[in-house]
Order: C-alpha cells, then sequence, then structure tokens
C-alpha cells in the first residue's frame, strides 16, 4: 500500500524565498550610488525628481498646469497636486519592485490622453467637483508607471530602496509646486479678475493644451 509522500514545509519556505529574492531588486541597480552616503542618495535623486518636471517633463507640466486653469484657489491646486503625488509614489514603488509591469507603449498613449481629458474638462465644465480628486489620483497611478520607466534607466541603490524614492517625489513635488505657482504667479493672479475670465484665459489655453495632447495621443499610438 503506497504511503502518502511525508509533508516538508521546508519545501514551501523555499519556494517563497525564491519568489522574494526575485523582486528584492526589481529595479536596475545604480552602482555609482550603491555605497553613497544616504545624504549624497537623498540629494541625487531629489534633483532628478525635480529635473523629470523642470525642465524636462513638458508632459508633466501641462498637465499641472491644466489642473490650475479651473480654479483660481491655490489650496484647491495644491489638494489635487497631492493627491496626483501619492498616487503616482504608490506605482512607481510598485513598478520598481515589479509588482506592476505595464509597457510604455500602454502607459504614455495613456498620459497623453490624461492631459488631454483635464484641457476638455477645463472647457466643459464651470466649476470644479470633489470627484475631480479622484480623477486626478486615477490620473496619477498612470503617471506613476511613466515616472519608473524613466528612473529605472537610471537605477537605484540596492540597499536605500525607500530613501531613493522617498526623494525622487519630493522632487518631483518641489517641481510640481514651482509649476504651480510660476501658473499662478503669471496667469492666474494678473488675470482672474478681468470679465470673462474663463472666455479669455482658460479656453484659450486649454484649447492649446489639449491639442498637443491630441498630437502627443496620436504619435504615441501609431508613431512610437
Amino acid at each position: 500500500m503506497n504511503s502518502k509522500p511525508a509533508f516538508k514545509p521546508h519545501y514551501i519556505v523555499g519556494v517563497c524565498f525564491l519568489l522574494l529574492a526575485s523582486n528584492i531588486y526589481g529595479h536596475t541597480i545604480n552602482y555609482a550610488l550603491d555605497k553613497a552616503p544616504a545624504g549624497n542618495v537623498f540629494w541625487y535623486y531629489l534633483k532628478l525628481g525635480y529635473m523629470h518636471i523642470l525642465p524636462n517633463g513638458f508632459d508633466h507640466i501641462l498637465f499641472v498646469t491644466g489642473l490650475c486653469l479651473l480654479s483660481t484657489k491655490v489650496s484647491t491646486i495644491l489638494w489635487q497636486a497631492t493627491a496626483f503625488t501619492v498616487a503616482h509614489s504608490i506605482t512607481l514603488a510598485l513598478s520598481m519592485k515589479n509588482i506592476i509591469v505595464a509597457p510604455s507603449a500602454v502607459v504614455e498613449p495613456i498620459i497623453a490622453l490624461s492631459i488631454l481629458f483635464v484641457a476638455l474638462e477645463n472647457i466643459m465644465i464651470d466649476k470644479l467637483s470633489p470627484w475631480r480628486i479622484l480623477i486626478v489620483f486615477m490620473f496619477g497611478l498612470i503617471h506613476g508607471m511613466g515616472f519608473a520607466s524613466a528612473l529605472n534607466e537610471i537605477g537605484l541603490p540596492s540597499d536605500k530602496f525607500f530613501l531613493s524614492i522617498f526623494s525622487f517625489n519630493v522632487g518631483v513635488e518641489l517641481g510640481q509646486v514651482t509649476v504651480i505657482f510660476t501658473v499662478f504667479g503669471l496667469v492666474i493672479i494678473p488675470f482672474r479678475n478681468i470679465k470673462n475670465y474663463k472666455k479669455k484665459v482658460v479656453y484659450p489655453l486649454s484649447i492649446i493644451i489639449a491639442s498637443i495632447a491630441l498630437y502627443w495621443t496620436i504619435q504615441r499610438v501609431f508613431f512610437v
């Protein structure tokens, strides 16, 4: 009579270890900073995150600019920017660990569509609704995957993953805040009290943003 094979828990432990080990370094290793002091790592990725918005992130600049146009209150825009940051921080970390994997051929067109959506929304509605925060959060999840694609080209130190991700996100947030205050300083504050502000300011700028985003969408779907 055949007996059942004995249960060996160390087999399960071994399999779990292999599965976890495959995700320990789900990102490219930045060997130049692998043994660098924490302060150096923090400042390097903070500057990298900032430069990913200014001056290199024209699509993200347009997205944040679009968020600014429909409201003349800084606090409202900062809440949206915060929701966006929280969302992209989540997917950036998960993508760098290969827990979420999305090809750039899918992510990049959706990023362009998110810019188009915000611009069209600015034209079609008169005031912001609370659900705008949810929409921005959802788009932030997609943008985070785009950040991961760019960050993975440079890599992260093997033993400072969370510090690197945190400082990169701080840099991105500072870049976004810079864009917000620039738009307020150059556009919203000087013109928000003029008659027909939406018709004279929001419409033209949103149409320009929508046109660029539509071009990017077509380009990224059919020509990249």
